[in-house]
This record gives structure tokens, sequence and C-alpha cells, in this order.
């Protein structure tokens, strides 16, 4: 039986869902920034950590100044 990274209990059938190669609790698999629940596939992950796209992983990992405008060339 397949062990959660979040939780570290085992993830039976039907509470699977699966998500960069790993099988997660529905509840458990969360952007690590925000702690929104993400859904399979429709997110983005850096070293084998999920992250929402916008705002968490732009914010973190996108090029200074995402969203802002103009030439600003800060983050938030």
């Amino acid at each position: 039986m397949p062990k959660c990274p979040t939780c570290a209990k085992e993830v039976y059938f039907a509470e699977k869902v699966t998500s960069i190669g790993k099988e997660w609790h529905r509840g458990c698999l969360k952007c690590k920034k925000c702690g929104k629940t993400l859904a399979s596939g429709s997110h983005a992950e850096k070293d084998g950590i999920p992250y929402c796209h916008k705002p968490c992983y732009a914010a973190l990992f996108g090029p200074g100044g995402y969203g802002h405008g103009g030439t600003e060339s800060h983050k938030y």
C-alpha cells in the first residue's frame, strides 16, 4: 500500500489522487506556500513539491515583477 508524501499514512484506492508520480490523499495535495487544495494535473511543481500556478509558483520562481506590469523588478 503506498504512503502519502504529506502525512505518511496509507493511501487507499477510494481516496487516491496521483500527481508528480506519487499517490496522495485528496486533502493532502496542497500548495506548499498558501495551503490551497490542488487538483491532480492542475498545478505546478518544483523539486517534487506542489504549488498553485498563480500566484505562488509565479511569485516564488517566475521572473521578477511578474503580474505587476511596467518595468518594475520586484516580487511580492
